[in-house]
């Protein structure tokens, strides 16, 4: 089973894939694409988030395991690339745009299950001012947005918007695992 667990930052996509990893350890860990970036600035920018978007595509269309559970996919990026747009007023180049989507598509083709953490009031996360709290909730909002279109998720796919504690969190996804 092949499962991208999706979130804005500071959302438990790390705890969450660290405890299924403990509890199925057969799960190959595709570890979050910022700590695979060389020289990645803490700034938000749409280079890095396309940087980030490109990384997390290919390595979800050139990973062969057949258990892999990845921390984001590039539908996470496509979301902060369209959320840092929304922020600064200044809509997303086309053909960004398109170059991301085709991407988002093609890899999404090889998952088999979209595990999306969104910010719930009943179960905070609280973070500190400096973790871009507008970009992290407009992410948020975007993400939850484009987890219900087809044409980027795809007809396959399973979606699974979960929420509660971290043990919840872990329970849902293993009933998912079966």
């Amino acid at each position: 089973m092949r499962i991208v667990v999706s979130g804005t930052h500071a959302s438990g996509k790390s705890t969450l894939i660290s405890d299924v990893a403990l509890r199925h350890p057969r799960f190959t860990v595709l570890p979050d694409p910022f700590e695979l970036l060389d020289d990645a600035s803490d700034v938000p920018s749409p280079a890095m988030f396309t940087a980030q978007l490109r990384l997390s595509a290919d390595r979800l269309t050139e990973e062969t395991a057949t258990d892999v559970i990845a921390e984001r996919g590039p539908l996470d990026f496509l979301a902060y690339l369209l959320a840092l747009a929304e922020l600064s007023g200044r809509p997303l180049d086309d053909g960004v745009r398109g170059q991301a989507v085709a991407r988002v598509v093609a890899a999404m083709r090889t998952v088999d299950v979209l595990v999306v953490l969104p910010l719930t009031a009943r179960d905070p996360i609280h973070v500190s001012d400096d973790e871009h709290l507008k970009l992290r909730q407009t992410m948020n909002d975007v993400l939850l947005e484009l987890v219900d279109d087809p044409d980027l998720v795809g007809g396959h796919l399973l979606v699974r918007e979960i929420t509660g504690t971290p043990a919840k969190r872990l329970m849902a996804v293993e009933d998912l695992l079966g």
